[in-house]
């Protein structure tokens, strides 16, 4: 296989864009289930296997997993091999890292039950999942959990909608109760629409572990994959993906702020009384709503999936939490300026380098945040398919079928609705967004604007300070003086302040920091306290 040629022209290099997730996603655009969905995905995975990293036992990955929608024709069937039945759209299901010591194990299916019951479930059967731990490596199959799925009824009557809401306040009280009693257990999914199948392996690996990826009762009308690679925290069996709505090519260099405004906001979250009807007062489960011991993946999962719990359409969720560089682009309809600006009030953005591939079990999709640093290309097919994924080919399609081709730029996203049976470019769905609420309304009648300070003037040679209409003339001394007893070095004043006061931009430098704390400074004067307020980014263990 020849290598495409090197652009000469830029830094870019087609070769390195393996050193990263591969992720991506498989739908039937018409909703009609199959197997051959999933097979598939299995497919890209195997594909993409070079895309993730791997120990030193040759066989743990950095992990890989699918999200699917239910296999009910399977869950049916093991129902009655256990002498239970119900209807086919009342299952709910669960999939459960369990401890494998038998006692922790039993208590922690205790806490499953008793919270299912809470919320007006019916806990028809557990299912020991079948794996084969000869597919693991070493490293990988000491650390297993013992895997179990709960077979679930939910309650008669109510939209789907409900039911979601109701295992998700479940899957919070579990988590909790898990933490008090100091059980580790880890929910990968729980939910009347999908089920996450992942582990800590490589993806070529993953059938051969989950026999029931095999099984020919298995359908779906999609499958979410990835194979990660991980960078900003160690491979676990919880931090393998997808998660619970969505799978990361990349970091989120800005998590680190986001969790502490989520954080932030956590003292006005509460349920509304038509939240969920007839269930008692939850309001407490919602927070934390980050689990900040995820990865940073794991983190915008938790928050993609409040906003989609709460009641948003899954790429409304997503176009808050990772919008395009909107502010700047000066042919930007005035609608979805109005729809950006409004929700820039209400959450800042997750920022990447990201790709993103959602689903809510019914709606799947891509989208790359507004640096548009990965690599997400699509196909679509004449029988209709579409398979996106990170590098072209991790599906095999004959050229004939292909109907359509693209990638995806900074801050655009495509779906696919199995419910209704559409595709959707970004210019659809922001459109569509855009015109759902009238956002520009709502900013010109409540949003209050600054009025613009006017031209500061500063001069560093003279001192002269302009500010109130009055002016303040600092002479050498006491400014010298002033600098020395607030910690201001000739390093801050010449890489910080001047670009800040030259171009108005914030500065940025990537140099170390040895400069010690107060409490170990052999300096009388420590550093001042605001010299520990600084954007982190995401850091890359390997």
């Amino acid at each position: 296989m020849q290598l495409p040629q090197r652009d000469v022209h830029g830094l870019y290099d087609p070769r390195f864009e393996h050193d990263a997730c591969g992720i991506g996603f498989v739908a039937r655009i018409s909703g009609e289930p199959g197997h051959g969905i999933l097979a598939m995905a299995l497919e890209a995975l195997c594909n993409l296997e070079h895309r993730g990293a791997v120990a030193d036992d040759a066989k743990t990955g950095d992990g890989a997993g699918v999200l699917v929608q239910l296999p009910r024709e399977l869950l049916l069937r093991e129902l009655a091999a256990q002498g239970r039945a119900t209807d086919a759209d009342r299952l709910a299901l669960g999939m459960f890292f369990l401890p494998q010591d038998a006692a922790k194990r039993d208590a922690a299916c205790t806490i499953v039950a008793q919270a299912l019951e809470a919320r007006g479930f019916a806990l028809l059967a557990w299912r020991d999942v079948p794996v084969n731990p000869d597919a693991l490596g070493a490293r990988a199959r000491e650390a297993m959990p013992r895997i179990r799925q709960a077979i679930i009824e939910r309650p008669h009557g109510g939209p789907a909608t409900l039911c979601e809401r109701g295992l998700f306040l479940a899957r919070k009280q579990m988590e909790a109760a898990f933490k008090a009693q100091g059980i580790s257990a880890y929910v990968p999914s729980l939910s009347c629409h999908t089920v996450v199948y992942k582990g800590l392996l490589l993806g070529s690996n993953l059938a051969d572990f989950y026999p029931d990826l095999c099984d020919p009762a298995f359908t779906t009308a999609l499958a979410v994959y990835h194979q990660r690679y991980s960078t900003n925290t160690f491979p676990t069996w919880e931090r393998a993906q997808p998660f619970r709505m969505l799978s990361h090519n990349g970091e989120i260099n800005t998590v680190q702020g986001n969790a502490n405004w989520m954080r932030a906001r956590e003292a006005a979250l509460g349920l509304p009384d038509d939240f969920l009807p007839g269930s008692p007062d939850a309001s407490a489960l919602l927070t934390p709503v980050l689990d900040t011991s995820g990865s940073d993946s794991a983190q915008l999962d938790n928050a993609l999936e409040l906003l989609v719990t709460a009641g948003r359409d899954i790429r409304h969720a997503m176009t808050m939490l990772v919008p395009e560089a909107w502010e700047k682009i000066p042919d930007l309809s005035p609608a979805l300026r109005a729809f950006y600006q409004y929700h820039a009030c209400l959450m800042e953005p997750w920022d990447g380098p990201a790709a993103l591939t959602f689903s809510d079990g019914r709606v799947v999709g891509t989208t790359l945040d507004r640096n548009g640093l990965r690599p997400a290309r699509y196909i679509v097919t004449n029988d209709g398919l579409v398979i996106s994924g990170s590098e072209v080919g991790a599906v095999a399609i004959d050229d004939a079928r292909i109907v359509h081709k693209g990638k995806l730029g900074p801050g655009q996203m495509i779906a696919v609705d199995t419910t209704t049976g559409q595709i959707y470019t970004d210019e659809d769905i922001k459109t569509s967004l855009a015109a759902r609420q009238p956002y520009d309304l709502w900013l010109s009648q409540h949003m209050q604007s600054l009025a613009p300070l006017g031209n500061v003037e500063l001069s560093m040679s003279n001192a002269e300070l302009s500010a109130d209409h009055s002016t303040f003339n600092i002479q050498h001394s006491t400014l010298d003086a002033q600098q020395m007893a607030f910690g201001y070095t000739s390093e801050e004043l010449n890489v910080v302040l001047r670009p800040m006061l030259s171009s108005g931009h914030e500065p940025v430098g990537s140099m170390g920091d040895d400069t010690p704390t107060a409490v170990l400074s052999q300096l009388e004067l420590g550093r001042p306290l605001f010299q520990f307020f600084k954007q982190r980014f995401a850091e890359v263990t390997n």
